[in-house]
């Protein structure tokens, strides 16, 4: 099966500034992927690469199998909510079905006019006199009734209060199970990721530190807790992630590489995504990460 995203020494540059470098990626068809990472990681830029919105420096992306936005065809099988939910304050909530209506030939307005009512959204309100919940609402709507292979969304919820984030992550997963579509989540709020989302990808200092399914990762990494000295002398195929020191002992969140970690003077917990996020993100802001394998040895 054709993946949903590739990426080969995918790399971006703004002038000097280098935005995004050396990413390889491989997801697979049918995820609902969570991307996450810092300010300034280059979430939004992989994003915009992947729409089409802007071209790559060096390396080579292909979303559904071919170059984004290549033509028409592929362009309606991506829809794309940019931050914010944007949408036209001016115009009607029916203004918008009308007007996505006539730009998108496979339009589903069955599906737009029944989200748009079970959500309770007046059609003759303007947009701009919506809250932010029912402008992301919208937005999504609006991406989902052109029935796209892939949905990309930049932050969609990140000015929501807890109850309209809950409900648009709700409406979001409906809205892919109903499409049969993949999802491309941009998100800082990792309980939202934990939720929605079974493919992980962490991008911090402009690369990939980490990307997969959400089950395989979680079990391919344990936290050890133990003496330091046993702690810094790890078994060959174990790789430490981020570790702890402290005057009663240490604790380390690694890797193990060749499948479950040996037993040893320690004791071996479960991490969940948010630890293993974050051990990531700090081993990366210290400047220790090393390069993610390759999808072909992630899975091997």
């Amino acid at each position: 099966m054709t993946p949903v995203l590739q990426a080969v020494r995918l790399g971006k540059r703004y002038g000097r500034h280098r935005a995004l470098a050396d990413c390889d990626l491989d997801i697979p068809q049918g995820r609902v992927i969570g991307l996450v990472g810092p300010n300034g990681a280059g979430k939004s830029t992989l994003l915009n690469l992947s729409c089409g919105l802007i071209k790559p420096t060096e390396g080579v992306i292909r979303v559904l199998g071919a170059e984004p936005a290549a033509n028409p065809a592929h362009l309606a099988r991506v829809g794309f909510v940019a931050q914010d939910t944007p949408v036209y304050g001016d115009l009607s909530v029916a203004d918008h079905l009308r007007l996505g209506a006539r730009l998108n030939p496979g339009w589903d307005g069955a599906l737009a006019r029944r989200r748009i009512a079970r959500i309770g959204l007046d059609p003759k309100r303007r947009a701009g006199r919506l809250s932010g919940g029912q402008r992301a609402q919208l937005a999504l709507t609006v991406a989902a009734a052109k029935r796209p292979d892939l949905l990309i969304l930049d932050e969609p919820a990140a000015a929501l209060d807890p109850l309209a984030r809950s409900g648009f992550l709700d409406d979001l997963l409906e809205a892919v199970t109903e499409l049969g579509a993949s999802a491309l989540l941009s998100s800082h709020a990792l309980p939202d990721v934990a939720r929605v989302c079974d493919h992980l990808v962490v991008l911090a200092d402009h690369r990939v530190q980490l990307a997969g399914d959400v089950v395989d990762l979680l079990a391919g990494h344990v936290r050890i807790t133990g003496a330091r000295s046993d702690v810094e002398r790890l078994p060959a195929g174990v790789e430490p992630i981020r570790v702890e020191h402290s005057p009663g002992g240490s604790t380390a969140v690694v890797r193990a590489e060749r499948g479950p970690l040996p037993a040893g003077p320690w004791r071996v917990d479960a991490v969940d995504l948010e630890e293993l996020v974050l051990s990531y993100l700090t081993r990366a802001n210290e400047g220790t990460s090393r390069p993610v394998p390759k999808p072909t040895e992630a899975h091997r």
